[in-house]
């Protein structure tokens, strides 16, 4: 197993770097091929880098040559729609075609849970709910999949990641709470979250997976079992001074979205109630699956990405 040879895209992005740190610690006799559209100055020892971009087919030619493993995790989430396409969607079924054309056995798929769409949901799991993407990304996103489960792959829906190098999640939560300083609606909402090492630590755990789980194929939710409170996770950002205070005395739901709407900022009523409401979902199967256990959840990890959320603050993504 220590001569596995892996090829991982997206390998400077937020979870494909956590990916190849993992890698790098506990599977040191793997054979690691990092795909990006750049090198990065200081980029990790030991791994062969190849530059080429999702978007740009004829550069894909060979990366997977030689490899047994996939690890797909490029993305392209920003509001260009023509990009998402060609990153997400025809990047991503390019990308598999060459794998596929290369004999790679083992394919494994970083996607959304995002592709469901605005909820609520509850604690389902994959089988009892229907896709409904609302936005350019993240119905790319759905349409990438489709190539991968066509050849025999392991798709895993991620809920938010957390951790540092996280440019969405908690800034979204940092530009909410400028705008609305309170509680939401009780603080009440629960939602998937996984931290990005313990998320590369599934990643990469079934990517050496052997046995029954070296078949496992089809559509997983991949992010720590527990849902995370509303109110829990803004307390502890708030003790790690992530936030400037403890949200205050509870709002309404309709004087929460009143209250973002009427100060400029860049986190939408959509992606508020993403964060706010319940959106949560099943995902004891893929930890069990690979053999590993989830951990003590993303709030423990938080201490250790707090600088990092502390100097981004609220910043939007881009």
């Amino acid at each position: 197993m220590s001569t596995r040879r892996i090829v991982v895209t997206g390998a400077t992005g937020f979870v494909g770097s956590a990916v190849l740190r993992r890698l790098a610690e506990r599977h040191r006799g793997a054979a690691v091929c990092a795909v990006s559209r750049t090198r990065p100055v200081g980029a990790l020892a030991g791994a062969r880098w190849v530059e080429a971009d999702l978007a740009d087919e004829p550069s894909l030619r060979g990366v997977c040559d030689g490899a047994d493993v996939l690890l797909s995790l490029a993305s392209y989430v920003g509001p260009d729609a023509d990009r998402c396409a060609a990153v997400n969607s025809t990047g991503t079924a390019a990308l598999v075609a060459e794998a596929r054309r290369a004999g790679v056995a083992r394919i494994i798929h970083l996607s959304t849970c995002a592709v469901y769409g605005p909820g609520p949901h509850r604690g389902q799991d994959v089988r009892e709910l229907t896709p409904a993407p609302v936005s350019a990304a993240s119905g790319s996103r759905l349409a990438g999949e489709r190539p991968v489960l066509d050849a025999g792959g392991l798709v895993l829906r991620a809920g938010l990641v957390l951790g540092r190098g996280d440019r969405w999640a908690v800034p979204a939560l940092v530009d909410a709470f400028r705008r609305v300083p309170a509680g939401w609606g009780g603080g009440a909402g629960l939602a998937s979250f996984v931290d990005v090492d313990d998320l590369a630590r599934l990643v990469v755990a079934l990517a050496f997976a052997g046995g029954s789980e070296a078949g496992a194929r089809g559509v997983l939710h991949a992010h720590h079992p527990e849902p995370v409170r509303n109110r829990d996770l803004m307390d502890v950002l708030a003790e790690h001074r992530v936030l400037p205070a403890r949200p205050g005395p509870h709002w309404s739901w309709r004087r929460c979205l009143d209250a973002l709407a009427a100060t400029e900022g860049w986190v939408s009523e959509r992606q508020f109630t993403l964060l706010a409401g319940d959106h949560w979902y099943r995902a004891d199967a893929v930890w069990e699956l690979a053999g590993i256990a989830p951990g003590p959840g993303p709030l423990s990890r938080i201490g250790a990405a707090a600088q990092w959320y502390r100097e981004r603050g609220g910043l939007a993504p881009g």
